[in-house]
């Protein structure tokens, strides 16, 4: 497993795919955690919640303002949002199909549809529970498009989701993997490869991801099969941005107002400088800290593969120095090319 960095190349110049996958092989893994995997079972049923959560917080966007998340139970299969503000508007699936954009300056995953006004922003922080807590549907009802940023990456969902209890559905749950081993690269080093499952009868999701920034962050690479155990040690993960960029948005980004509004704070973001943290990095192993890694691996990676609307994915990835807009490209590409197969229940 891991040991062949780039497939079939499906978007991007091949000089720079084979520049990362050097890159990527001499890259030091900090933390390895793929002897805790434990494989999924295709056999089971789909849940969803037992009762609805509420969960509050200041604004992503809106950072003065109020917002609230409702979790509820649903009979509709996927995962789905709905705007309380917006009555006449019909509810968005967590869908590859209802990607709007994936920001500018700030990047994020945005989903609409129909309405250009029924859109949700930072849907990532939101959608990447479905694959990492494994609950197969749900509907999530908000006040606005701006949904809350909290000071612990996405702890407060996971908790109100662990709170919320699960409900057995009557259909048998849905897994998906790729018919090969498939590449997308962003002529800038960086690569994610897709990969079917290294033992079909032990299907899991296993991750191999890494970064590589330009500040104290640095380096940082992690392994892990994904689990909810797992996910909500990496949920803890704040998003991360340089000192310069933090500066940038206190001085001319004022001018503009979805910048000179933003929630973001030293509580809720990791400011990392050139030679150091302007304010204290979490989860950190080895003496060092990984919480920009587990961000990417957690919050960020697993939102875009959540965007595949036939079931849970499973099989192997590899993320190196990917983002928001590779990640979307990927599950693009997939669909374009017809990628995905059902992944068949193991006959006992």
């Amino acid at each position: 497993m891991f040991e062949t960095p780039v497939g079939r190349l499906l978007s991007g110049p091949a000089a720079a795919a084979e520049s990362g996958a050097r890159a990527w092989k001499t890259h030091p893994v900090d933390w390895d955690l793929m002897g805790e995997a434990r494989p999924a079972a295709p056999s089971r049923a789909q849940t969803t919640i037992e009762r609805p959560v509420t969960v509050t917080g200041r604004g992503t966007f809106f950072g003065k303002s109020l917002r609230t998340l409702t979790l509820c139970p649903t009979d509709m299969e996927g995962w789905w949002f709905e705007r309380t503000d917006l009555p006449d508007s019909l509810p968005v699936r967590c869908s590859i199909r209802n990607v709007w954009t994936t920001g500018n300056v700030v990047s994020n995953i945005v989903l609409r549809s129909g309405s250009p006004h029924n859109y949700i922003r930072m849907a990532e922080h939101m959608i990447s529970l479905r694959m990492g807590m494994g609950i197969d549907n749900l509907l999530i009802r908000l006040d606005s498009g701006d949904p809350p940023l909290f000071n612990h990456g996405s702890t407060e969902l996971v908790e109100a989701l662990k709170g919320a209890g699960l409900r057995k559905v009557d259909r048998p749950a849905a897994y998906v993997t790729v018919r090969e081993r498939v590449t997308v690269a962003n002529g800038r080093g960086g690569f994610l490869t897709l990969a079917p499952p290294a033992d079909p009868a032990k299907p899991l999701l296993a991750v191999d991801t890494a970064v590589d920034f330009k500040t104290a962050i640095g380096k940082q690479r992690i392994r892990f099969a994904v689990d909810p155990a797992k996910f909500a040690y990496g949920a803890t993960a704040r998003t991360n941005t340089s000192a310069l960029k933090m500066l940038w948005c206190k001085t001319v980004g004022l001018l503009f107002a979805d910048i000179r509004n933003l929630g973001y704070s030293f509580d809720n973001l990791l400011v990392a400088g050139r030679l150091g943290y302007w304010n204290k990095a979490r989860l950190p192993h080895g003496g060092k800290s990984l919480e920009a890694v587990w961000h990417r691996a957690t919050l960020d990676l697993l939102a875009a593969i959540a965007l595949i609307e036939e079931g849970l994915f499973v099989g192997e990835i590899i993320s190196y120095k990917s983002g928001h807009g590779l990640d979307v490209e990927m599950v693009q590409r997939l669909y374009q090319e017809s990628l995905l197969t059902p992944l068949a229940p193991a006959r006992a």
